[in-house]
C-alpha cells in the first residue's frame, strides 16, 4: 500500500462509525455479503520476506507481546503506540536494548494510533487496548491496508462483530483474535487427539474462565483493573468467554463443518464485587459508588447445528481455584482439564470409571507437532507457559510462508459474540438467543483446522 492521504483516511474512519450506527438500527442474522465482498475463509496472503509490526497498546498485555516479537526471526518492529508515556518508553527501550532498530513512538492523544496507521512500512498491527477500542481500531487497521491482530475479545457487540467481518471481506485483510489458549500444550494435544478420533464421535464440551480477579479493582489510574472493573457495572453477561471456548470450538470444528446455533444464559446474583469494595475501600470511594450488576457466575449453554452442546462459564469474582474446564466428551471417552485427566472406554490404560492423570504418557503419544518442534523454545520465552510466544511464532511462520492463519475473523466474531448474546438471554429469563452466521453459510463446506506438520 502506498502512502495514505490523512483526510481520506479520517473520512474512512467516520464512514466506519456511521456504518456501526446503522448496524445498531438493524442487527443482522444470516445476512448475505455486501456487494462485492469476498470471503476470507482460508485467506492466504503473499508470503512476506519480513513481517513488519506495529503495536497499539503496550501496557500489561501488550508489553509482553513486544518482548515475544523481539525473539522471532523475520520480524521488524517498526512502531509502538500508547497514551501512557511510561509504558510506551519502556517498550521502545526494550526493543533497542535487544540490539534491534529503535521503533518510532506514537503517544499524543487517544487517536495517535491513526498517525501510525498512515505509515506504509507496517504489515501487521497488534492491538492490546481496553475492550471498547478493539473493534474500532481493528477496522481502521484493515482500512489502512494492514492485518489486524486483536486481543480478546475482538468486539463487544453483535454490530461490531459484523463490522469486522464486512471490513475483512472488503479489504481482504486478516483479522485474527489473539486467543493464546489455543496454543497451550494440553489444548494442542487434545486437538491432535480429537483429529485422530481418540474420543469417538464428539458430543459435548465445557469451557470456562474461572479466575478470581477482585484484586484488580485496586488498579485505579492504569493497568487492567482501571477499565475492566467498570464492565461489571455495565453488563450482566459472560464478560470474557474466549479463553475456554476457543479451544473447544476448534475441537468441534465450529465454522468448519458445524457452527453455534443458539444459546441460553443465566447469571447468579451479583454480590462479590460490592462486598469486596465495601471491605477494601472507604465508604465514599468510587468503587463503592458503582452498581455491580454482572452476576458473580454466568453459565451459558450453546447448541450447535449438529446438535452438540457446550457449557461456558465465567467467574472472576468468587474465591475458588483457577480453571478453564477444557472438557471434551465423545462416545469413547473424555478429556478434562484442571487438573488434566483422561478416561476412555477403548484405548485407555484404566477403566473409564477411573481418571488417568499421567499426562506424560499421553504427551509421548499425542503431543502436537507444533509443540514438539517449538515447545522447548516457547517455554523458555514464557508467556502463560509458552502459549503466548508459540502463538506469535506460528502467526509469523504462516505470514512468511504464505499460509492461512489458524484463526480468522469468523472465529473471532463467533467466539466474542457470546458476550452480547448472553446479555440478551440473561435479560430474557434465560430464553434462547440465535447466533448470527458470520460465515454466511460457508461453514458447511469449510475445511477443519488441520494438524500442522
Amino acid at each position: 500500500m502506498k502512502s495514505i492521504n490523512r483526510r481520506n483516511f479520517l473520512r474512512a474512519g467516520l464512514a466506519a462509525a456511521a456504518a456501526t450506527a446503522a448496524y445498531g438500527c438493524a442487527p443482522r442474522g444470516n445476512a448475505a455479503p455486501a456487494s462485492g465482498n469476498k470471503s476470507v475463509m482460508g485467506l492466504a496472503v503473499p508470503a512476506m520476506d519480513r513481517v513488519r509490526v506495529g503495536f497499539i497498546g503496550v501496557g500489561q498485555r501488550g508489553s509482553g507481546s513486544v518482548k515475544h516479537f523481539c525473539h522471532i526471526d523475520g520480524v521488524e518492529i517498526k512502531a509502538i503506540c500508547d497514551t501512557h508515556k511510561e509504558v510506551l518508553d519502556r517498550s521502545v527501550n526494550l526493543v533497542a536494548e535487544k540490539g534491534l532498530p529503535r521503533p518510532d513512538a506514537y503517544g499524543k492523544g487517544d487517536y495517535a494510533y491513526r498517525d501510525m496507521l498512515e505509515r506504509d512500512d507496517i504489515d501487521i498491527v497488534v492491538i492490546s487496548t481496553p475492550w471498547r477500542w478493539h473493534a474500532p481500531m481493528a477496522v481502521e487497521t484493515m482500512q489502512s491496508g494492514k492485518h489486524a491482530l486483536v486481543e480478546v475479545p475482538v468486539a463487544t457487540t453483535v454490530e461490531e462483530c459484523w463490522q469486522l467481518v464486512d471490513t475483512a471481506e472488503r479489504t481482504q485483510k486478516n483479522c485474527m483474535m489473539l486467543e493464546n489458549v489455543c496454543y497451550g500444550r494440553d489444548e494442542l494435544m487434545v486437538l491432535n487427539m480429537v483429529r485422530q478420533g481418540l474420543f469417538g464421535e464428539l458430543l459435548h464440551g465445557e469451557a470456562a474462565y474461572i479466575h478470581e480477579l477482585r484484586w484488580q479493582m485496586k488498579e485505579m489510574e492504569h493497568k487492567t483493573g482501571s477499565w475492566r472493573t467498570e464492565w461489571h457495572a455495565k453488563r450482566n453477561a459472560n464478560l470474557y468467554p474466549t479463553h475456554g471456548l476457543g479451544p473447544v470450538a476448534q475441537y468441534l470444528n465450529i465454522n468448519r463443518g458445524d457452527r453455534f446455533d443458539y444459546m441460553n444464559s443465566m447469571s447468579s446474583p451479583a454480590l462479590g464485587r460490592a462486598a469486596y469494595a465495601g471491605r477494601e475501600f472507604p465508604a465514599d470511594h468510587q468503587r463503592n459508588e458503582l452498581n455491580y450488576i454482572a452476576g458473580d457466575i454466568n453459565t451459558s449453554l450453546i447448541k450447535t447445528k449438529k446438535g452438540r452442546t457446550i457449557m461456558v462459564q465465567h467467574d472472576t469474582t468468587t474465591p475458588r481455584p483457577y480453571s478453564r474446564h477444557n472438557l471434551i466428551q465423545g462416545t469413547n471417552g473424555v478429556f478434562a482439564g484442571f487438573p488434566s485427566r483422561i478416561a476412555l472406554e477403548e484405548g485407555g490404560r484404566k477403566s473409564f470409571h477411573e481418571w488417568d492423570r499421567d499426562m506424560d504418557h499421553w504427551y509421548g503419544k499425542y503431543d502436537h507437532p507444533l509443540w514438539k518442534r517449538m515447545g522447548r523454545e516457547a517455554v523458555a520465552n514464557g508467556g502463560h507457559g509458552g502459549m503466548d510466544f508459540l502463538m506469535f511464532w506460528r502467526l509469523v511462520y504462516c505470514l512468511r510462508n504464505g499460509e492461512p492463519l489458524d484463526q480468522d475473523v469468523y472465529d473471532a466474531a463467533a467466539w466474542s459474540v457470546v458476550t452480547p448474546l448472553s446479555e440478551m438471554s440473561v435479560s430474557d429469563r434465560g430464553n434462547s438467543v440465535d447466533f448470527p452466521d458470520f460465515t454466511r453459510g460457508r461453514w458447511r463446506t469449510a475445511e477443519p483446522l488441520g494438524i500442522v506438520s
